[in-house]
């Protein structure tokens, strides 16, 4: 996915940069990803007593080191243009969930959420369970899209930034007045 959005994104005005928490396992296949495409990468890294050094293929002036979680994600949630979630751990979840609430109270702008892998996101959260109970609205079902594939990601994407449009042909009658 993180080849794909590099690569697709590559002649836009601004480029997607990937930006993952900087360890191993899935966050390092996004920054390996980008870096094997020739784009650059963020690691927003933590810094824990048993685990987490920064993996090799963030761009080097561009790998962080954290302190807290709370300022880790904040810069996480700023600087996003989506949330791309894998199956993942408390890490993970912390993350969807804090960046789901401050969207859906409007202390955040809006932003496309990808979880990829329907399954192992249904087995693990049953959301149909919290609107039904009322514990969220049936309009925060929403807040976030499930996804397959890489180009499944890309095309949601493309669709909210409208990243895959032609250009437009203006002409005398899109002159303002």
């Amino acid at each position: 996915f993180a080849s794909l959005v590099t690569h697709r994104s590559r002649n836009l005005a601004s480029p997607i940069v990937v930006c993952t928490g900087g360890g191993h396992g899935i966050v390092e296949a996004g920054n390996r990803g980008a870096f094997e495409a020739g784009g650059k990468s963020i690691g927003l890294n933590i810094v824990l007593p048993h685990e987490q050094q920064p993996n090799a293929y963030i761009t080097p002036e561009l790998c962080f080191q954290f302190h807290y979680f709370a300022l880790r994600k904040m810069h996480f949630v700023m600087r996003s243009i989506a949330l791309v979630c894998f199956p993942g751990g408390f890490g993970t979840l912390d993350e969807l969930f804090e960046t789901m609430t401050l969207i859906q109270t409007g202390k955040s702008r809006a932003r496309p959420i990808l979880l990829f892998g329907r399954d192992f996101w249904e087995k693990l959260i049953d959301f149909r369970h919290l609107v039904d109970m009322g514990m969220i609205g049936a309009a925060d079902m929403g807040l976030f899209h499930f996804v397959e594939t890489a180009e499944e990601a890309w095309a949601r994407l493309a669709e909210h930034y409208g990243f895959d449009l032609p250009e437009t042909e203006t002409g005398e009658f899109a002159d303002d007045i």
